[in-house]
């Protein structure tokens, strides 16, 4: 599996660009600076089929719509996040200044359990509401993207419409904490982590927090 993560924008959006061995590829979170997410693409001579949305907020899609047009790829997202992208005025993009210049069109409607697959990589979807009511993991390969779900060292916010740190925290626990220690985790934000780490160090998992 070939992978490039990139910061985008200016709330340091983590995107990922995967790619398999047969040249075909997955986005995972087209948040801004689409010229250098394709550049990303261009350098790892990848065949784009589809960009996966780990939750609607601006700071996680604002690119979508320009490396749509750019490589052909089908948009996915969370059933239940799909609302949110209707909302370029919504809270979101007032609290970042920004806004998306038109509606996102998903062409894939994802759910707890489906799998996300191209040419040589599959993923399988893990529902994790909290942050946002459809927040998604990808499981595969050994390793996780969390999205907004699980940082290093951290957990997503909770204070946005929709979020709830009782939620979050149910999902981090049921489908985060079960996967083995090794598991590699490429969060929204930050650095990576493993599971075993965050299983070990996270404040907000270490304390028994419940919220």
């Amino acid at each position: 599996m070939k992978l490039k993560g990139l910061e985008v924008g200016p709330f340091a959006s983590n995107c990922y660009v995967i790619g398999s061995e047969a040249g075909e590829g997955i986005i995972i979170d087209a948040g801004a600076e689409a010229h250098s997410i394709l550049k990303a693409i261009e350098n790892l001579k990848l065949n784009i089929k589809l960009i996966v949305a780990t939750h609607g907020h601006t700071d996680h899609v604002e690119a979508v719509n320009e490396v749509k047009k750019a490589t052909g790829a089908k948009f996915a997202i969370h059933r239940d996040d799909v609302q949110a992208l209707s909302h370029s005025g919504s809270f979101l993009s007032h609290l970042w200044a920004t806004s998306i210049s038109s509606p996102l069109q998903p062409e894939i409607l994802l759910q707890d359990g489906d799998t996300v697959e191209v040419n040589g990589l599959s993923f399988t979807v893990l529902h994790t509401p909290g942050h946002s009511p459809g927040g998604i993991c990808l499981l595969g390969h050994g390793v996780v993207f969390t999205g907004d779900t699980l940082f290093c060292q951290g957990i997503g916010r909770f204070d946005f419409p929709g979020a709830s740190g009782h939620q979050l925290l149910n999902s981090i626990h049921t489908k985060l904490m079960v996967l083995p220690d090794s598991t590699v985790v490429y969060p929204g934000h930050g650095p990576q982590t493993t599971i075993g780490d965050e299983r070990r160090w996270n404040p907000f998992l270490r304390s028994g927090l419940t919220l």
